[in-house]
């Protein structure tokens, strides 16, 4: 058994390889003419239904005001029930004909089938599932006085996409309908400090990979990774070591002192609805964090040299 392993060691890479070269030029060319496609006839969105968590500030808010301008019915759902209100008027202004505001905690599963129940019972259908809602952390892993305080970071990043995946599978059937799911650049980048985080948003990534093929070709799933965008987590908003979501503005200084760009939320959100109405399987945003991507398949020593020499500088006193 050692020796046949040990062949096929030898022989199935340069088989993979030389395959890879062979088709590529074809894959290439049938790829290019169905992103022609996907740009000619993207998805209308007009008298859908969109429901998005996490929908009173940054990324959920931005993308109800994209999904408001195409004309689509959405539901916004959130623990912060006067914010909601507001967002809800702003969309309603934009274009969105009618906008369901639903308070409620992702992280609670019969919270998750309320809001899918009232949003179906409401507009009778649903289209899009925008699972969006999430809070970062900061911490180092040794630096934690009790790990279980980390808990809801993946309650809320991780189930709080599950829970209403789960609930909505059968109404978006019925429509061929989308799942969008806001991981993180954070999901396959090394994250020194967002550790718990950034594992979140990998299992995110790795859930969503496999369910894909699940619900294929009745449902499509797009998932998002963006990068650093002006959102309340680049503003230093973090789950804390205490275990409280507070403002640290050591880190709103430590990124700036490294330099890192940002995007606008308005941007970030254009993006990802003209990617989703596009048929993307994948979003990066900004584009550019895509390369990182690559560096992280070919070159992951250089990768992880620069994550510990940012991690070094956020760090310095």
């Amino acid at each position: 058994m050692g020796l046949i392993q040990n062949l096929l060691n030898l022989v199935i890479p340069p088989i993979t390889v030389v395959f890879i070269f062979l088709i590529l030029p074809f894959l290439s060319f049938f790829k290019f003419i169905h992103f022609i496609l996907r740009h000619l006839f993207p998805e209308k969105m007009r008298g859908k239904v969109v429901l998005i968590t996490g929908g009173a500030s940054g990324i959920g808010e931005h993308l109800a005001y994209e999904y408001a301008k195409k004309g689509a019915y959405l539901v916004l759902v959130d623990k912060r029930e006067e914010r909601l209100g507001k967002v809800a008027e702003k969309a309603g202004q934009l274009g969105s004909p009618d906008v369901l505001v639903v308070a409620a905690d992702v992280s609670l599963v019969d919270q998750c089938k309320r809001f899918i129940d009232e949003a179906v019972n409401h507009f009778g259908r649903l289209d899009h599932l925008v699972c969006n809602a999430g809070i970062g952390s900061s911490c180092t892993f040794q630096d934690m006085p009790d790990v279980t305080k980390f808990l809801p970071v993946m309650n809320v990043n991780f189930w709080g996409s599950i829970y209403p995946t789960y609930f909505a599978i059968p109404h978006l059937k019925k429509y061929k309908g989308k799942i969008i799911v806001n991981a993180s650049v954070a999901g396959w980048m090394i994250t020194p400090r967002a550790n718990v985080y950034g594992a979140s948003k990998a299992a995110l990534i790795n859930f969503y990979d496999n369910l894909r093929i699940e619900v294929a070709p009745e449902i499509s799933i797009v998932v998002v990774s963006p990068g650093f965008i002006d959102s309340e987590l680049t503003r230093g908003k973090h789950l804390t070591k205490k275990g409280e979501v507070e403002v640290d503005e050591k880190l709103i200084k430590a990124a700036g002192g490294v330099g890192i760009p940002i995007e606008s939320t308005g941007d970030c959100a254009k993006a990802i609805v003209t990617g989703v109405c596009r048929g993307d399987k994948y979003i990066t945003v900004p584009w550019l964090y895509s390369m990182f991507y690559l560096l992280r398949i070919f070159c992951p020593e250089l990768v992880e040299w620069i994550s510990g020499s940012l991690y070094r500088t956020m760090t310095r006193d």
